[in-house]
């Protein structure tokens, strides 16, 4: 049988923290973790577009457990506050989702290119900081959302701030061979902890999210009439992260994806990662370099 959102089962008493909850593949991840009885912590850059949502989730599924935890991947500071409110209690799972993709060279305040900033730097930094509530849980789980496109990155992290050639799609990719390096990297390291964290992996697939909307120029129009054409629903691209948080016994540094031609759509499995993405070296040197960015 295809594996489809119907197979979650009851997630009562179990608390997930879902990044980028708004829109897109984690409004419905927040969605469907809702309707099967989870606490689902949104947490998200705009608080008031952030409490339409929970109230939205609230009249769907009466009695869901929503709330909303204000968090600026971009900002140190915003995550700092966000870990200390939600570590207060035990985390189950964290989903690691949010992201941006496809914008103008620009570089943060950590020197680091934006979507490198956006899209790994916050998620490791949050990541860090949970990992005590996270370990307090009795099967504690984080899924970091990755993309094919890390398949054909390269990431040079001699150059985080991308002073040389600056291409928004290769500077897409490099973030999301950065999320898949950290998830497999945070499999190792928990284990060789002896710690009850088990890390995993999740794409999409090629999906039509906002995501799609937002790049600027030739780009831009490019990525939406493709969007609408040729990809998958928001609710199909979910399924690989809310197999990669529900599943039980996925194995450490498990790959979820679509099951379809080329990885591009379809129902989640169990898929092959790339060797980029399972390299111990470039694992432990992202880790430092993301240290160092963060000032750990």
């Amino acid at each position: 049988m295809k594996w489809t959102a119907d197979r979650i089962g009851d997630q009562k008493g179990r608390t997930f923290v879902v990044t980028g909850a708004t829109s897109g593949l984690g409004l419905v991840t927040a969605r469907e973790l809702a309707a099967r009885g989870g606490r689902v912590l949104l947490a998200v850059r705009d608080a008031v577009r952030g409490e339409d949502v929970a109230a939205a989730l609230r009249r769907a599924h009466p009695g869901a457990d929503v709330a909303v935890r204000r968090v600026d991947l971009l900002d140190l500071a915003s995550i700092r506050r966000a870990a200390a409110e939600i570590g207060s209690e035990p985390v189950d799972v964290l989903v690691n989702n949010a992201g941006i993709s496809m914008v103008g060279h620009s570089v943060t305040a950590l020197g680091a290119e934006r979507h490198f900033a956006a899209n790994h730097l916050g998620h490791f930094a949050l990541t860090e900081l949970l990992t005590p509530a996270l370990r307090r849980s009795p099967a504690p789980r984080v899924v970091t959302v990755t993309s094919y496109l890390h398949e054909k990155a390269e990431l040079d992290l001699d150059d985080v701030a991308w002073t040389r050639k600056y291409s928004p799609l290769a500077a897409y990719s490099a973030s999301k061979l950065a999320n898949a390096v950290f998830a497999v990297e945070l499999a190792r390291r928990e284990e060789a902890a002896a710690s009850p964290i088990t890390s995993v992996l999740a794409h999409p697939g090629y999906s039509n999210t906002p995501m799609q909307s937002k790049g600027s120029g030739l780009m831009g129009v490019v990525m939406r009439v493709t969007g609408r054409l040729f990809a998958q629903s928001p609710e199909m691209g979910a399924l690989p992260q809310l197999f990669a948080a529900t599943e039980p016994g996925l194995a450490p540094g498990s790959y979820v994806g679509p099951d379809g031609r080329g990885g591009r759509s379809g129902h989640p499995v169990v898929v092959p990662l790339s060797a980029a993405a399972r390299d111990p070296e470039l694992g432990r040197r992202l880790w430092e370099r993301s240290r160092q960015l963060i000032g750990g």
